[in-house]
């Protein structure tokens, strides 16, 4: 730390030059100029190692004699530190006056001066690397314990008002719509594949010879007398459950489609309010997580998911950077043109800086008292003598020229006094 090194040697020229004037003067006391120099010489050097011992006996013992209240600094840091902390935190930084300070902040306007002065450049220049080092930072188990640790949660939390929920806002947004026309229209794309068709055809085949198995004679003559006569067309069954398949995709107004929708309405509502309902969901979702191939599906899902990460952010052209670099852009260009924002971003971030300091002000003396505490005695003398060791060596500069201008009026006055009142001196 800086010590005032140079200011003490002015202050301790000061001095010398003091006990100059007198010895020079000595020879010539006789005379009333020599003497007027010699009192402002000697009333200097007075002046001077007075204040020199009031300086240094507020830091130390004064030539390390352990001469009584000298050293005050080290002998009452710790009460020092404790009424550092109580006027600063409960005359200084008062909760009324904090709160004044931030409030007149304009954080608005910071925050269009911050986003007019990045640029998407600039996103990018920090996003890229950024995203990179984590990348590199990612430990290899990091996304299997995180899948781990969703697993535990899912496991602990009730699944059936979750999926109630789900379903609401599925509704909500029509995504229930979307759902039966995207599974219908993969339906009739699938039934539309030559090895499924036969499957399909090898299923009806199978259900009506069963049929017939199980029927009498007659019933059983019947149906196959309609096979025969092409009454029973597999390729013909297939075509006409794809074309149902279409309808419900292309017709809102579908009746099926439209069972759908309530039986998935209807299913929220009772896994809200079906107690045995939500118990087999309840015990469903455990088994789900609980299997072998679920707790494999999840790993290889982690290991993609974590090699995937790695290998889109270590190539020249990362999507995932360029994603996370739009939205930061996006939301940039936001505070830019968006004047609402900004004040709903200053109001609640004044806000929350207010609540902190209400919530924490109490203990801003402690902490300001802790702080000077931790200095200890020799760091509270170099702390005082870093920011205030200038002043207190010009106090001694101050006092040799002030103990000499004083010795020499002094003087002056008594040798005026001598020549009114010859009889007086």
């Amino acid at each position: 730390m800086r010590r005032p090194r140079h200011k003490r040697h002015v202050a301790l020229a000061a001095l010398l030059a003091a006990v100059a004037l007198a010895l020079a003067a000595l020879p010539f006391r006789a005379r009333w100029w020599g003497a007027l120099l010699l009192a402002v010489g000697e009333a200097g050097v007075v002046g001077g190692l007075a204040d020199w011992f009031a300086v240094t006996a507020l830091f130390r013992h004064p030539l390390g004699l352990p001469i009584p209240h000298t050293a005050l600094i080290p002998a009452n840091w710790q009460l020092l530190a404790e009424r550092v902390g109580s006027m600063v935190g409960g005359r200084v930084l008062t909760a009324a006056y904090v709160t004044e300070e931030i409030a007149r902040v304009d954080v608005a306007a910071l925050l269009r001066r911050g986003a007019e002065r990045i640029g998407r450049a600039d996103i990018d220049a920090v996003v890229g690397p950024v995203a990179r080092w984590a990348a590199e930072q990612l430990p290899r188990g990091s996304t299997t314990e995180l899948i781990g640790w969703l697993r535990r949660v899912l496991a602990t939390r009730p699944v059936a008002p979750l999926l109630a929920d789900v379903l609401d806002a599925a509704r909500r947004q029509g995504w229930d719509q979307r759902a039966i026309e995207a599974v219908a229209r993969l339906l009739a794309d699938l039934l539309d594949r030559p090895d499924l068709r036969d499957a399909i055809g090898d299923l009806v085949d199978g259900v009506v010879g069963g049929y017939r198995q199980r029927m009498g004679l007659y019933p059983s003559f019947l149906i196959k007398l309609a096979d025969l006569v092409g009454l029973i067309d597999r390729s013909r069954l297939v075509s006409a459950l794809r074309a149902a398949f279409l309808k419900v995709a292309d017709d809102p107004d579908d009746p099926l489609r439209g069972r759908l929708v309530e039986s998935i309405a209807a299913l929220a509502e009772q896994l809200r309010t079906d107690a045995r309902l939500a118990a087999r969901v309840e015990a469903a979702w455990a088994d789900v997580l609980a299997s072998p191939e679920v707790s494999r599906l999840l790993d290889d899902a982690a290991a993609g998911l974590r090699r995937a990460l790695v290998d889109d952010l270590g190539g020249e052209r990362s999507e995932l950077v360029a994603w996370l670099t739009g939205e930061l852009d996006r939301a940039r260009r936001t505070l830019m043109d968006d004047r609402a924002v900004r004040e709903t971003l200053d109001g609640w971030l004044k806000g929350q800086a207010t609540r902190l300091v209400e919530r924490y002000h109490g203990r801003v003396a402690s902490f300001i008292e802790r702080g000077v505490r931790a200095l200890g005695p020799e760091g509270a003398v170099r702390l005082i003598e870093e920011h205030a060791g200038d002043d207190l060596q010009y106090i001694r500069v101050n006092g040799t020229v002030v103990g000499g201008i004083a010795g020499g009026a002094i003087h002056g006055l008594h040798r005026l006094l001598g020549l009114c009142l010859p009889g007086l001196c």
